[in-house]
């Protein structure tokens, strides 16, 4: 397509914005790591929904709904102040689409006022260069859009020719750091189009990665072979990029199980937009228990809990936080009993799952 031959350039006093915030991410980042080697007692990283809602309904996905109100933003300030006392280092937006929040900037000027890193993920369509300058202003350290074809097609509209505009918005004028994540497996129309989005994203100069398609619960689909070849080429592209540490997506693509320790519920915890924590977007239900009631015991316990879904998982900033402890403390307990009655029951669920993670 035409746009795909356009690069975009940041000018001088963005690309210096952007070097400095860089600099200053990766020091924190470093601080993060140092700090969870020497304690397991606060989370590293938490996915928090500030709306459930969605300006997109992709046939794949079960985490959004298309009326829910947003969190009030003195409840998600109080959330965030929650966490930030737990020691949590790291803080993703996510939902629904994050981006449909009035106040959005405001809560990641609270992320970024508590000490902790502010990150989100979007499908980009609300993206223009005054929201970019506002998440700029904000203090926004990283975001990361998954983008699932080439063109539009009735199972997403997230694709490269709806996006690229907006993508040449982010090169140009955002200041935090860009992830483009493309996907692979079941239900992916043509697999080529992961290595397209993935060069397409190197070239504005943002890193990339890959996500394999998971089923309903979250679990792993084996890769063909022309898609094992895609998945390893994007691999090499991503270098630049933290989740090159990853193994287990290795693992993941070739329907191997994966020996690893799940921190979820620990390390790692999703608040939805009730409030509950769980242990990640495709287990919501584990534990089911409030933010406001969720004890230090209760996140050691979890800590120490085998989870039954992790062989098999494919939720990747999950496995990513369980790289820093799975060296150490094996788990013995087995999971508590989840709480059907806390799990939202409205939200779309439809077909095949995809993780934006």
């Amino acid at each position: 397509m035409a746009a795909d031959t356009k690069i975009a350039r940041a000018s001088a006093s963005v690309s210096a914005r952007k070097k400095l915030r860089f600099a200053r991410t990766r020091l924190r980042e470093l601080r993060m790591i140092a700090k969870a080697l020497v304690s397991t007692k606060h989370p590293i990283l938490v996915h928090i929904i500030p709306n459930r809602r969605c300006n997109l309904a992709c046939t794949y996905c079960n985490e959004f709904d298309d009326f829910s109100k947003p969190v009030p933003l003195d409840e998600m300030k109080n959330r965030l102040d929650i966490l930030a006392d737990m020691g949590t280092s790291v803080i993703t937006i996510s939902g629904g689409e994050p981006l449909m929040h009035p106040e959005i900037d405001q809560i990641i000027r609270h992320i970024r006022s508590r000490g902790m890193i502010a990150g989100m993920i979007t499908n980009g369509f609300l993206l223009d260069r005054k929201t970019i300058e506002r998440l700029n202003e904000a203090g926004l350290e990283h975001l990361q859009i998954s983008i699932d074809n080439a063109v539009p097609d009735e199972v997403s509209l997230k694709s490269l020719k709806t996006l690229d505009t907006r993508l040449q918005w982010l090169a140009q004028f955002a200041v935090f750091q860009v992830n483009i994540n493309s996907v692979l497996g079941s239900g992916v129309k043509n697999p080529a189009d992961a290595l397209k989005i993935a060069h397409r994203a190197v070239e504005l100069g943002f890193t990339s990665t890959v996500g394999i398609i998971h089923d309903h619960n979250g679990q792993l689909k084996p890769l063909g072979p022309n898609e094992t070849e895609i998945f390893e080429e994007i691999m090499t592209l991503g270098k630049r990029s933290f989740s090159r540490f990853n193994e287990f997506q290795h693992n993941v693509a070739r329907g191997r199980e994966h020996n690893w320790s799940c921190r979820s519920g620990s390390r790692y915890l999703y608040i939805c937009e009730e409030g509950l924590v769980h242990w990640c977007s495709q287990q919501r239900g584990y534990p089911g228990i409030p933010l406001t009631q969720y004890t230090p015991e209760m996140r050691r316990r979890e800590y120490a809990t085998k989870k039954f879904c992790a062989p098999r998982c494919t939720v990747s900033c999950v496995q990513q936080v369980g790289i820093l402890d799975n060296w150490r403390d094996p788990q013995t307990l087995k999971p508590g009993p989840m709480s059907p009655a806390r799990v939202p029951a409205q939200l779309v669920h439809i077909g095949s799952v995809r993780s934006d993670n």
